[in-house]
């Protein structure tokens, strides 16, 4: 059952590197009538991809690590051990930013993508939706410093093997969500993924 809303007013509170837009909403309510109207402040955030390289012939992951301001107050300082990832621009498809991104922040090739998932990654207050993908790479050669100085990237690319990755996992050291699905993800599938690839 689809259930009724509306918009009742719509405002752009401020807009610069990102946008932040206030919404006057009703909406049915699942005891029946509607609710009263409320507002909410959205981070306007739009779609990203984001990839998790892996080499199947090797069992390695790629991951890279990059400062984030949004992590400032960790504990354990700004810097993430994160996917690859990167917002979709006017025109471009979801395998198109995944094949440039994996290029820009960890010089590897994609041969192939698998699909992971699609999810709003906190749509209590942003608009932001993650396409995530595993993409398929040779990691021969694969590491260094990467990423686009115009765009203040500043990115260390590690190779590590994907029983590693998992005990990162596990011990905490991941703490970006697309990074954690995406190895969990590769953790349940991952026999599966060698098999295809492999043979």
């Amino acid at each position: 059952m689809k259930y009724q809303w509306k918009l009742e007013k719509h405002l752009t509170l401020f807009e610069k590197y990102f946008k932040l837009d206030e919404y006057s909403i009703t909406h049915e309510l699942f005891g029946g009538g509607f609710s009263p109207v409320f507002t909410r402040e959205i981070f306007e955030r739009g779609t990203v991809v984001a990839v998790l390289p892996f080499d199947p012939l090797r069992a390695k992951v790629v991951l890279i690590e990059q400062f984030r301001a949004g992590a400032i107050d960790d504990t354990d300082g700004p810097w993430l051990i994160e996917c690859v990832a990167g917002v979709i621009e006017a025109g471009e498809s979801e395998s198109a930013v995944a094949l440039r991104e994996c290029e820009e922040e960890a010089g590897c090739t994609i041969s192939d993508l698998e699909t992971i998932s699609r999810y709003y990654v906190s749509p209590g207050g942003t608009t932001e939706h993650c396409s995530l993908f595993c993409g398929i790479v040779d990691s021969e050669g694969v590491g260094g410093i990467h990423g686009l100085p115009h765009e203040h990237e500043d990115i260390r690319v590690m190779v590590i093997d994907s029983a590693q990755a998992y005990a990162w996992l596990r011990d905490g050291k991941i703490r970006s969500s697309a990074t954690i699905i995406a190895l969990q993800w590769l953790e349940l599938n991952e026999a599966r993924i060698i098999e295809r690839y492999s043979s």
